[in-house]
């Protein structure tokens, strides 16, 4: 359904230096299926997922849509995220103080100029082929997205709502416009431990229902791991392992993976990575990686982690990993080293 080939975005940054903030990313989200995107923060989680949405536009690569590169006109894009829905990590902010329930839901469908019954029987021809009745598609949305009966939230505001139903109604916004893709960018993570079940619940059963495909931005593998289908990590711009949710959090091959996975209560032990992602501006030769690796903090790094570049993974749904020290037995390793 959605899909970016060789994608790169670029910004400006201090002395005339370039930030790559995506760095050559191959990536694909098929039809009923859900793709977690992973990574820590600063990764360039969310500027690959704006970019997915066109509302970056990417230095080098192309995006594509059921097939079809997308295309940058106002017309294109407008057609392309009827298509494809954005969910924001904060529904707070992302909601107007000022509107109702009803008119937040609304707004997507009058944007995108649905014609309803009373415009209609304004303009005649034109629209009278296929009316839509805007009350009826507002409740609908609504109860799709849990909040029954629908008609009891229509006249209110969002500070009169908990946080899981302000998500609902965000989620119910983009739902009235019968999208085929929903881009999720941490849509839990505002959210109390309680309440994201719920969230995660309805994402599912509105795949199982309605046919969605979602990416779901995240810096939590458990919640990966619950809702899932692939996961792909990011690290420093690039994918650096992906596959189906089982191999890649049950065996993960990646240093970095493993590191993310180690914070998980179930976790036997603890890896901590040392320093910070590194600056977009300079990325390191070698493996992007490898100064915070783990095992080449330990000595069990191979000489090309620090020398010789990784090729970019491809899109696909078989277990990729981008790592000189995939498949290498570390207990050898470390007892020839010793």
């Amino acid at each position: 359904m959605l899909e970016a080939t060789d994608l790169s975005v670029e910004f400006a940054g201090r002395g005339g230096r370039r930030a790559r903030a995506v760095d050559g990313v191959n990536l694909s989200v098929g039809a009923g299926e859900i793709v977690a995107l992973v990574g820590e923060s600063g990764c360039g989680k969310t500027t690959l997922a704006r970019t997915l949405l066109g509302l970056e536009r990417p230095t080098s690569g192309r995006i594509t849509y059921d097939g079809t590169p997308l295309s940058y006109t106002g017309r294109a894009l407008k057609a392309f995220r009827r298509q494809v829905q954005l969910v924001l990590q904060d529904p707070m902010g992302s909601l107007n103080p000022r509107q109702t329930v009803y008119e937040a839901v609304a707004e997507g469908p009058r944007i995108h100029r649905l014609p309803s019954r009373n415009t209609a029987a304004v303009a005649g021809s034109e629209v009278a082929a296929a009316p839509v009745d805007e009350e009826a598609l507002v409740a609908s949305a609504l109860s799709r997205a849990g909040l029954r009966p629908p008609e009891r939230f229509f006249h209110r505001f969002p500070h009169q709502l908990s946080g899981g139903q302000r998500q609902r109604v965000v989620i119910a916004g983009a739902l009235a416009l019968d999208p085929k893709v929903l881009i999720a960018d941490e849509p839990v993570a505002s959210l109390d431990a309680s309440v994201r079940g719920e969230i995660l619940s309805l994402l599912l059963r509105l795949r199982d229902d309605l046919g969605l495909s979602a990416l779901v931005v995240t810096h939590d593998l458990g919640l990966a791991w619950n809702i899932a289908d692939r996961v792909a990590v990011m690290y420093l711009g690039r994918i650096v392992e992906s596959g189906p949710t089982e191999d890649v959090l049950t065996d993960p091959q990646h240093p970095y993976t493993q590191a993310l996975l180690s914070v998980l209560p179930e976790s036997p032990q603890r890896i901590v990575l040392t320093g910070e992602p590194p600056d977009p501006t300079r990325i390191p030769t070698g493996c992007r990686f490898h100064p915070r690796c783990q095992l080449v903090a330990q000595g069990n790094g191979a000489p090309a982690c620090s020398t010789q570049p990784l090729p970019i993974l491809p899109a696909g749904a078989s277990p990729q990993v981008a790592c000189h020290m995939a498949g290498v037995d570390q207990t050898a390793v470390s007892s020839s080293g010793s």
